[in-house]
């Protein structure tokens, strides 16, 4: 999905590939890639490119015929990379740009980014097992199996697993962020 509405987005501007990925900072054989599904962006090309576009993330997976009743099933969800790669988010919500709401599973030792980051919107994270360490303005908070933190993502923050076990997680953002 992200791959059609990619070159949709580029071929009504009249960009081809080899600008966009100028413009974006990437290269033009991976935008090929995308837009032909061979390979998923990483959150920070798919900023790049919604930058470029002046549009939010949200709307690189926003899809004019979404439907009005959505069922995410395991297998056919569209995933997210995390800024340096470690983590993939499961996207649970359909393109229509109102509500994010990922699925993660952090392996120990794992991070959701090497530096703090913010976006400006509201997040929650639910821990459904394991142990998250949520670092907002530098101040270090753990979330335990069954307990939830939200905060202003505006503020510099990150998820880490500290622990020796796996942490699944479930994040709704609202907005969506780019």
């Amino acid at each position: 999905m992200i791959g059609d509405r990619l070159r949709e987005l580029r071929t009504a501007r009249g960009m081809s590939l080899r600008v966009l990925a100028e413009q974006a900072g990437v290269s033009a054989t991976l935008l090929s890639q995308v837009e032909r599904g061979v390979t998923e962006p990483s959150l920070t090309t798919l900023r790049r490119l919604a930058g470029v576009f002046g549009e939010s993330i949200a709307s690189l997976f926003e899809d004019p015929a979404a439907p009005s009743v959505w069922i995410s099933r395991p297998g056919e969800r569209t995933t997210l990379g995390a800024p340096n790669g470690q983590i993939r988010y499961e996207r649970l919500t359909p393109g229509n740009g109102q509500l994010e709401v990922l699925r993660a599973v952090l392996a120990p030792g794992e991070v959701s980014s090497e530096d703090l980051w913010s976006h400006p919107s509201l997040e929650c994270a639910y821990v459904v097992a394991g142990t998250l360490t949520v670092e907002f303005e530098r101040v270090t908070h753990s979330v335990a199996a069954g307990e939830s933190i939200t905060f202003d993502s505006s503020q510099p923050h990150r998820y880490r697993n500290t622990s020796g076990a796996p942490a699944e997680i479930v994040l709704a953002i609202n907005p969506p962020t780019p």
